[in-house]
C-alpha cells in the first residue's frame, strides 16, 4: 500500500477522525475544532524517555494522592468545542472522571482534563511546531483546562498556562508546583533538562 500525504489543513468529520483512529494504530491523531485533521509523527527516544519520566512522576503522585486519574500520551479527549486532543501527559479529578459513564470513559472520553503537560520535541522544534503547541495550550485552557505546563528541554523553559491568567514563563526552573489544582505534586525537572 503506497503512504498517503495528508496536506495542512485537511479536513475530517468526527465520524471520519474515529474511523481513522481506530483504524490507523501506528500514528497519533488529533482533530481540531475545525476538523483539521493533525497526524503527529512517533515519538522519538529522547522525547519518549522524557515523556515516561514526567508521566511516572504524576502517576506515583496521584497514586498516593488518590483524587484523581492520570492519562498518558495515547489518551484522546474530546474537548468541549469538539477538538481531539492528547496531551503528553493530562489529570482529571476522579470526581469528574467518574461523571462518565462506562462508555464514555472506554472511548474518547469527552472532557477536558484539569490539567495538561505537553513536552516539546527535537522533531516539533525541526518541524518549526512550537507555535502550535502554545495554541493547543490556549484551546486546553479555553476548554476547562485549569494548569498546564508547556515544556522545552532544549531551552530549559516552562510556559505555565492558568486559568484566568497570563502565560507564565520559567528559565530553568529545577521544580514546577502543582499549586492548588495538584496539591502536594511537585515536578522534579532534573532528568527532563
Amino acid at each position: 500500500m503506497e503512504a498517503i500525504a495528508i496536506p495542512k489543513g485537511f479536513r475530517v468529520t468526527p465520524e471520519q477522525f474515529e474511523q481513522l483512529a481506530h483504524a490507523e494504530q501506528l500514528a497519533r491523531m488529533e482533530l481540531t475544532k475545525d476538523g483539521e485533521l493533525i497526524v503527529m509523527s512517533p515519538t522519538g527516544g529522547t522525547a519518549g524517555k522524557k515523556n515516561r519520566r514526567l508521566t511516572q512522576q504524576l502517576g506515583n503522585w496521584a497514586d498516593i494522592d488518590g483524587t484523581g486519574e492520570v492519562f498518558d500520551s495515547s489518551t484522546v479527549f474530546v474537548l468541549p468545542n469538539g477538538a481531539r486532543r492528547s496531551p503528553d501527559v493530562s489529570w482529571i479529578k476522579l470526581a469528574r472522571w467518574n461523571q462518565l459513564t462506562q462508555t464514555q470513559q472506554d472511548g474518547f472520553p469527552p472532557i477536558a482534563p484539569d490539567f495538561v503537560i505537553e513536552l516539546v520535541s527535537p522533531s516539533d522544534i525541526k518541524n518549526q511546531r512550537y507555535e502550535d503547541l502554545q495554541a493547543k495550550m490556549e484551546e486546553y485552557l479555553d476548554n476547562g483546562v485549569q494548569l498546564g505546563w508547556l515544556i522545552e528541554p532544549s531551552a530549559k523553559t516552562v510556559e505555565t498556562y492558568r486559568s484566568g491568567q497570563q502565560v507564565e514563563i520559567l528559565n530553568n526552573p529545577q521544580t514546577l508546583s502543582g499549586e492548588d489544582v495538584l496539591p502536594g505534586f511537585s515536578l522534579d525537572l532534573s532528568e527532563i533538562f
